[in-house]
């Protein structure tokens, strides 16, 4: 449990301010600029004494950028990856509601990135949503993932 107020980023929203058509910009620019709207997004929350759980799959190659934007303000960061294995990863982006990704091998890179950052690994195949939460907030209180 969270010792204060929490506010929750949902990072995948940030995908819908995108008009459609017009001038396409590239993936990779799309997703730099929503990265940098959601960590923009999430300074004031923190700045009022929110604990700011941002939930999406910000690879390690972006924390400098990310760290650059906080340390302006002077807002710590801890940086969690959700990891379980890529079977199940591949399985949950299939079934997906919104969004489903059936063809997963140009993600395969991506997972990859996080080898980088075993640090900040949790869960994994098994472990219940109760039980993740409760790896991550021990971290959190034990300074684990802060970079």
């Amino acid at each position: 449990m969270s010792p204060g107020p929490v506010a929750y980023i949902e990072g995948d929203l940030f995908w819908s301010f995108f008009v459609k058509g017009g001038e396409e910009k590239t993936r990779l620019e799309s997703f730099r600029t929503i990265m940098r709207s959601m960590t923009a997004a999430s300074v004031p929350f923190a700045l009022a004494d929110n604990e700011v759980i941002l939930d999406f799959t910000i690879p390690p190659w972006y924390l400098p950028t990310v760290k650059k934007v906080l340390d302006f303000r002077n807002v710590p960061l801890d940086y969690v990856v959700f990891r379980p294995s890529e079977a199940v990863c591949a399985a949950r982006a299939a079934a997906r509601p919104e969004g489903k990704i059936a063809d997963y091998s140009p993600y395969r890179e991506l997972y990859a990135e996080f080898d980088k950052v075993e640090k900040h690994w949790v869960g994994d195949d098994t472990s219940s949503a109760a039980e993740v939460a409760a790896q991550i907030r021990a971290g959190l209180d034990a300074g684990r993932f802060r970079v």
